[in-house]
């Protein structure tokens, strides 16, 4: 088999483990037909099994987007989007969840005959009643929620590899340029900090006058974290308050991140909209005007204030305003849509049409 490393480029494989499943089906490899199959490199049954089929789209995804061909791992994974990411078994799974582990949790449900509905990552009301039997059946509280005793339940019996993995934390570092009329305690009110982290980050004594047009480090601090289910509620607050259709604005959240508030992209894009530093600065100074506070709020609101900037851009046109926020505005002015942009609008508004 062309993608033999697979599961142990995947997660980390105990050879009694994959003697014990036989060597072929892999629960984790159905995640990754699921997202090869929304990317249409993949036509195959999704079988958990790493056939050629599955290596012919795994490799093509990759010299398309510059990676090695080989097995699917991290830079690859985080290629692929949402659905590539993050594996099963590292966060716990609810109704609203959206990526690879959720797809290889409807594999396993499916396989088994306690799901019938279709394989496509999404955690939706199907999904959780399919939980919901499985759990009654394993002796487990019914709660339609995949937590650690389930989750190492499903391993154990369905034979998935897992290897829980740390969730990075999600920092942000500013430097603002000290202005007339400001001190400390001004602006560490300002940026949800306190004057002492302030003056430690800078070396400063807090009873000195500051000196206008001083460049000072704003300390960095872990961004709140939130549940899937609170997530959506400032999805749904901030879609309200700034007047975005909040089915586009929890697409687009669940395309980027599945509600995940610290994930961190290669590239750098953090938290539940996945925005790059810069973009966040830009949303806060231009379009908004002031600061935005590093919490989970903070993101939802940042992102929630870019899409509505770019549907008035581009006259309230969802696509044009998608394909803006993936590829930058300027470009589709310029250039038109990308050919990368299509899916990612096309999977933005297919989620939508579902919320």
């Amino acid at each position: 088999m062309l993608l033999a490393a697979v599961a142990a480029a995947v997660v980390c494989v105990p050879p009694s483990a994959h003697a014990a499943s036989g060597g072929n089906v892999n629960p984790q490899i159905a995640g990754l037909q699921v997202a090869l199959r929304a990317w249409g490199l993949y036509n195959g049954p999704v079988d958990g099994i790493s056939g050629p089929l599955t290596a012919a789209g795994l490799h093509t995804f990759q010299r398309a987007h510059g990676l090695h061909p080989g097995v699917p791992d991290a830079r690859t994974r985080v290629a692929l989007g949402p659905l590539g990411r993050p594996l099963f078994g590292s966060r716990l799974l609810e109704r609203g969840c959206f990526g690879w582990d959720v797809s290889v949790l409807q594999f396993v449900l499916r396989r088994d005959g306690w799901y019938h509905g279709a394989l496509d990552g999404y955690f939706d009301k199907t999904t959780q009643s399919a939980l919901r039997r499985y759990q009654r059946h394993a002796r487990l509280a019914a709660d339609g929620i995949a937590g650690q005793r389930t989750m190492q339940t499903i391993a154990v019996r369905a034979r998935v590899p897992v290897k829980p993995r740390p969730v990075p934390v999600e920092v942000t570092r500013i430097v603002y340029r000290v202005r007339a009329g400001d001190s400390l305690t001004a602006i560490a009110h300002r940026f949800a900090t306190t004057v002492r982290a302030l003056a430690r980050a800078n070396h400063l004594d807090p009873s000195r006058v500051l000196v206008i047009d001083t460049r000072l480090r704003i300390p960095a601090e872990q961004v709140s974290s939130a549940t899937p289910t609170e997530v959506r509620a400032l999805l749904d607050s901030w879609s309200q308050r700034l007047g975005v259709d909040p089915t586009l604005v929890r697409a687009l959240a669940w395309m980027e991140s599945g509600y995940q508030t610290h994930l961190v992209s290669n590239a750098g894009a953090r938290g539940v909209m996945q925005l790059l530093p810069s973009t966040r600065r830009y949303v806060a100074t231009t379009i908004l005007g002031k600061p935005i506070p590093r919490t989970v709020s903070g993101d939802v609101e940042a992102g929630v204030l870019l899409i509505r900037h770019l549907l008035q851009r581009f006259n309230g046109d969802p696509s044009l305003a998608l394909a803006a926020w993936y590829q930058g505005e300027r470009a589709v002015r310029t250039i038109g849509v990308y050919k990368v942009t299509r899916p990612f609008v096309s999977d933005v508004l297919a989620l939508k049409a579902r919320m």
